[in-house]
Order: C-alpha cells, then sequence, then structure tokens
C-alpha cells in the first residue's frame, strides 16, 4: 500500500531526528543521526541525508508531498545556507515539491503545540526566547552563544559553577560540594585550579554543558552556591521569556524545551514563577522531529486536529 506523507526534521547540534508522518498524524517511520548545526556540525549536509533517507527507507513504499527541516544555526547563519543544504539532499533523495526550511526554535514550539501562535523558552545547550507565528520565527530574545548569551543554559550554568570552585579554591568564595564534584567529572584533582583551568579550555565551549547536571544535582541535594547559580538561571529565563511574551501571557500557549525544562529544579522553578507571575501553566515540547512534521502537515493541508495527534503519539518518545 502506498502511503502519501510528510516528513519532518529537527537537525539540532547534538542529533538529527527525521519522521515520516501520514497526513493523518501517524508516524510511519523515524530515525536518528548526528548533529547538523551549520556552524558546529562537521558535515551538516551528510547528517540531513542520513536521518532522512534512513525514515524514508523505513517507511517503505511512500510518496512524500513535502516537509519541513528545522536547522539549528539557520537564523544566525541567513536560511541561504540553510536553504541550498536542504534542497540538495532533497534532490540527492530524489524527492519531488519543494522543502521548506524554518530553524530549531519554530520546531520547538510545533513540538509541544498545534496551535497557530504563541511563545517558546528553549534551554539546553543553549537558552533562547522566543514569539513564533505560522511556523516562524517573528520575535526572539537571546540565543547569542555561550560566548555573549546563552543565559540560564546548560553551558551557563556549567560556567557558573566552575567559576564558583575557582572562587572557593583562592578565597573569593564561599565553600561548595562543586569542587569535588566537577573535579570528578572533568577528571582533575580537587582544589587543582590549573589543572581545573587546563581541563575547561581543553574542550569545546558546547561539552562544557555537560557538566551542567553536577550543579543541579548539587543544587537538589542543598548545597548553597548550587541552588544561587540554579535560581539565578530560571530567573535569567523568565526574564527572557517576559522580554518577548505578549500580555497577558496566558491568552497563548508557553512551550518549554530543552533538556533543562524537561524536569529538575531549573524547570521547576520555571514552571513556578510562571504560575506565580503570570498564572500560566506552560506546556512541554515533545520531539523536535514531530514539532516540523506537525508543520508539514500544515502546510499540506491536514488540520490542527492531526498535528495535536501527532503530538500526543510523541509524548512516547520516539526511538
Amino acid at each position: 500500500m502506498v502511503h502519501h506523507a510528510v516528513v519532518g526534521v529537527d537537525a539540532g547540534g547534538t542529533s538529527t531526528r527525521c519522521a515520516v508522518v501520514s497526513l493523518s498524524g501517524e508516524v510511519l517511520a523515524c530515525s536518528r543521526t548526528g548533529g547538523a548545526n551549520l556552524f558546529s556540525g562537521s558535515d551538516p549536509a551528510a547528517a540531513v541525508e542520513a536521518a532522512l533517507g534512513s525514515a524514508l527507507e523505513e517507511a517503505g513504499d511512500t510518496v512524500v508531498d513535502g516537509g519541513v527541516f528545522g536547522i539549528a544555526g539557520a537564523a544566525s547563519a541567513g536560511y541561504t545556507e540553510a536553504v541550498r543544504t536542504v534542497s540538495r539532499v532533497w534532490a540527492v533523495l530524489g524527492l519531488t515539491g519543494t522543502p521548506h526550511v524554518t530553524d530549531d526554535i519554530a520546531v520547538a514550539f510545533a513540538s509541544g503545540s498545534a496551535a497557530s501562535a504563541g511563545t517558546v523558552l528553549i534551554a539546553g545547550t543553549g537558552a533562547v526566547a522566543a514569539v513564533v507565528r505560522d511556523g516562524a520565527v517573528v520575535r526572539r530574545c537571546d540565543g547569542y552563544g555561550w560566548l555573549l548569551g546563552d543565559e540560564g543554559s546548560a553551558v551557563w550554568i556549567a560556567l557558573a559553577g566552575l567559576r564558583s570552585v575557582l572562587a572557593a579554591i583562592d578565597g573569593r568564595g564561599r565553600p561548595t560540594v562543586l569542587g569535588d564534584r566537577l573535579a570528578e567529572a572533568l577528571k582533575v584533582t580537587p582544589g587543582d585550579a590549573r589543572q581545573i583551568v587546563r581541563a575547561v579550555h581543553s574542550r569545546p565551549p558546547a561539552e562544557l554543558g555537560a557538566l551542567a547536571p553536577e550543579v543541579t544535582l548539587a543544587a537538589s541535594g542543598g548545597d548553597a552556591v548550587a541552588e544561587g547559580i540554579v535560581a539565578d538561571a530560571a530567573a535569567r529565563l523568565l526574564t527572557n521569556l517576559e522580554s518577548v511574551a505578549p500580555r497577558p501571557m496566558g491568552t497563548a500557549p508557553v512551550v518549554l524545551a530543552g533538556a533543562l525544562l524537561a524536569g529538575g529544579p531549573v524547570a521547576d522553578a520555571v514552571q513556578a514563577g510562571l504560575r506565580a507571575r503570570h498564572g500560566v501553566a506552560a506546556l512541554s515540547a515533545t520531539d523536535g522531529a514531530a514539532g516540523a512534521a506537525g508543520l508539514a502537515l500544515r502546510r499540506a493541508g491536514a488540520s490542527s486536529a492531526a498535528h495535536s495527534a501527532l503530538l500526543a503519539a510523541a509524548n512516547t518518545p520516539m526511538r
């Protein structure tokens, strides 16, 4: 039996995910490959081609009516490069029609809500808040990368923890269990500032985000320094969201996305802040590929019900 379907691709810095979805919202196939960020990926086109090709092969006899690609770094790089990359992959795989390219921010919103407009707050390796309308970002705050921004992100939290450790070592700061936790994670001697500095500078900045769980776990365990970092991260994320969100915030959906906002003390603090300040119960993002496929369904003329059905199914994580 031949299925008419759309494809959704969420190409991030860590991984590229693809979903092939029927026009009724049924997931026919999905796949995952390496990262495809236009700035940090070693070969973004290869990652996208591998993800899409694998999913199409699994889907079997399928006619693709369209697709949406959320590409990390697309907006910052200018969409020309992203469109060129996706168009080349589309042609290599022999697909007809014209794929639509957007960024991973719009896809993240669509992975949590089938509404045409709303706001999204993302906190993972990086951090950004945005207003999304009809599958496009119309206003954003932060998302400037680890050196200039991404306040409240995993990298930001890791760097704040490392700075606190160094401050404790040289007497500027309070004692903290982060000294032992982060030294162990970095495989260096606790209390040796030089080793810590060398270990941190030897890593790509994005990889430092892997240290953030040490800070959040220490906060959950009652370490005062870590608790302060988590509270500061949540406050900065809320400020970013409030800077772009319409007032009152309760009139449109708010979606939280990214590993830090999927659970844990930062997510709890952000959710509590939204309830206390604005009476908002935020929605949680699902799989980014489902969000991209949802946007593709809408562009193919499917109803919002098909998009909603896809998101409901995606609450069972796609492999």
